[in-house]
Formats: structure tokens, sequence, C-alpha cells
């Protein structure tokens, strides 16, 4: 199994863990989602280590994502980015 450690932009509140979480559930080869709403960080168990899938997955969500290669890196900036909510997601409006 592999370990896959995503950042999320655009998640500020409960509902968008949800949207993040059920988009990521739904591809194949997943075994469990842990989505970090005040880091930004989203960590994947799968099958494989594919991961082009799931960045897609939450960019059709909105939620641009990347992957994480440093799980301890220096925190990000706060950034206004479209999609979450306030950019264009469903989830609060």
């Amino acid at each position: 199994m592999a370990q896959i450690n995503l950042s999320v932009q655009g998640m500020t509140c409960g509902s968008c863990v949800k949207h993040v979480t059920k988009a990521i559930e739904a591809l194949v080869g997943i075994e469990s989602v842990h989505v970090d709403l005040q880091s930004g960080r989203v960590q994947v168990q799968r099958t494989s280590n594919q991961s082009d899938d799931l960045i897609h997955a939450l960019d059709e969500e909105g939620y641009p994502s990347s992957l994480d290669l440093d799980e301890q890196s220096t925190p990000k900036l706060e950034k206004k980015t479209a999609g979450g909510c306030g950019g264009g997601s469903c989830c609060c409006g």
C-alpha cells in the first residue's frame, strides 16, 4: 500500500473536507483518506502510488492540489485562490 501526501488549497470548512474526501474516495484503490483542514494537507492510503488522478479529481471539485513531498515543510502563506469556499465551490453557498 502506498501513502500519498497532498497539499490542497481552498479548504475552509467542514463541508470542504467532506467534498475533498468524497472526491478522493470515489477513485480506484483508495484505502483511506485523512484530511487536515488546518494545514491544508491530505493523506491518502491506496493500493498504488498513482497520484495524477487524485490531483485531477480535486481540481475538478475546485480544490487545486499538488503532491506534498515534504510533510515537514514550512507553513504555507495564506493565499486567495479560486475554488473552495467563497471561490466557486458549491459547499457553502
